[in-house]
């Protein structure tokens, strides 16, 4: 039951009405090579006009694909939020496919324990909650209260808040998770709803957040004296964002947020992902791909958000990541820099080099990772930076 204080929901509701998913902060977008577009559609029609086409099929072949590309393509797609929707949360990518979620042990998760939480009347998400090293490796680490009364154990926990696509048993994710349990942490995952085993339902920024609440909010009720960190990874930096963002407003701010691989807002990282590079400089982009997205629930604005943390913040971001631009990571964090107030805790950026080869999603394999975040969780530790 809630039980916030008519004057504290009042002040949230007004800070809240200052996140404007319309109002976009900036218009970051990659260019990539010059004329590299242009080089593409030449190259085509010369191997077609090689391959024995006239010049008159050629030119009414690319007339027809111009106007499916560039005018009913992006019609349809501002206009059907269905399609937006999955294709900024891609659920529907389930891979690997076939895992047996309360199986964890068969992931390379040895004591694991699967469960569901019900974060609103009819949505059920499925978690994975996964002791530390220090507990064993056997299959008898206890029952379902043994695994709730060992999160006020004092050892950190980690909620972990995945990216688009797959589910928890993500390979990438499942090497993260080793890393932070080798860490002696418990780490707290979950996914969203119309992800692998959870509620089949569509996914926008308001439902994955009240998922990743109660998951949050089912922690904090067992964890004690343990501190939480929150720990968002692409897609997820937006959900931790806004958890985050709204817990800070309540006066209950966790002791820690890591974002990896983050975006500033979603209509950056929609202008320079690699799918949009067709249409990236087609008149009226903007008004086809991005502008609908915050009348759908789906304005992810993490650089509005950011700006009312107040707990320490650890960015990781690799040079090589084509996903999510390593410049989108700068310019979240520019933007902590210059608009979060004197009382805030500092915003600290790791970079990692694109040599490294971590690109978006292997920041975990950095051996310097888990001293990275020691240092992070010392620093949560303290009442100062």
């Amino acid at each position: 039951e809630n039980t916030m204080p008519s004057k504290l929901k009042e002040k949230i509701a007004n800070h809240a009405k200052k996140f404007k998913p319309k109002l976009v902060l900036s218009k970051l977008r990659q260019e990539g090579p010059a004329g590299a577009r242009r080089l593409v559609w030449l190259l085509v029609a010369f191997i077609l006009y090689y391959r024995g086409w006239s010049v008159f099929s050629i030119i009414t072949l690319y007339l027809e694909l111009a106007v499916f590309l560039f005018i009913a393509l992006p019609f349809v797609f501002k206009y059907t939020p269905w399609i937006q929707r999955n294709l900024v949360f891609l659920p529907f990518v389930k891979w690997p496919k076939n895992v047996d979620f309360n199986n964890p042990a068969a992931e390379g998760l040895p004591a694991t324990r699967n469960f569901y939480l019900e974060s609103e009347p009819g949505i059920k998400i499925g978690v994975w909650h996964i002791l530390p090293k220090s507990t064993g490796d056997g299959d008898q680490v206890g029952d379902e209260s043994s695994f709730e009364e060992q999160l006020g154990d004092d050892k950190t926990i980690i909620l972990y808040l995945h990216g688009n696509s797959a589910h928890r048993a993500g390979p990438h994710r499942v090497e993260l998770y080793q890393v932070l349990r080798s860490m002696d942490y418990h780490i707290i995952c979950c996914d969203y709803r119309g992800y692998a085993d959870s509620t089949q339902v569509a996914p926008n920024e308001t439902g994955v957040v009240t998922d990743a609440r109660a998951v949050y909010d089912w922690v904090l009720a067992r964890s004690g004296n343990s501190k939480v960190i929150v720990w968002g990874h692409s897609l997820g930096t937006g959900v931790a964002s806004h958890l985050v963002a709204d817990l800070c407003l309540e006066g209950t701010s966790p002791c820690g947020l890591v974002l990896e691989s983050p975006f500033n807002n979603i209509f950056d990282e929609v202008r320079n992902h690699p799918m949009a590079w067709v249409w990236r400089k087609m008149p009226w982009f903007d008004w086809f791909f991005t502008t609908s997205l915050a009348q759908n629930d789906l304005g992810f604005v993490s650089d509005q958000r950011i700006t009312v943390i107040d707990c320490p913040v650890l960015i990781l971001h690799a040079e090589d990541d084509a996903v999510v631009p390593f410049k989108l990571g700068k310019a979240l964090h520019e933007c902590a820099l210059h608009n979060r107030g004197e009382t805030c805790r500092a915003v600290e950026f790791k970079e990692f080099s694109g040599e490294l080869g971590y690109a978006h999603k292997y920041i975990c394999r950095a051996p310097e990772l888990p001293q990275i975040v020691r240092d992070f969780e010392i620093r949560c530790c303290r009442d100062h930076d």
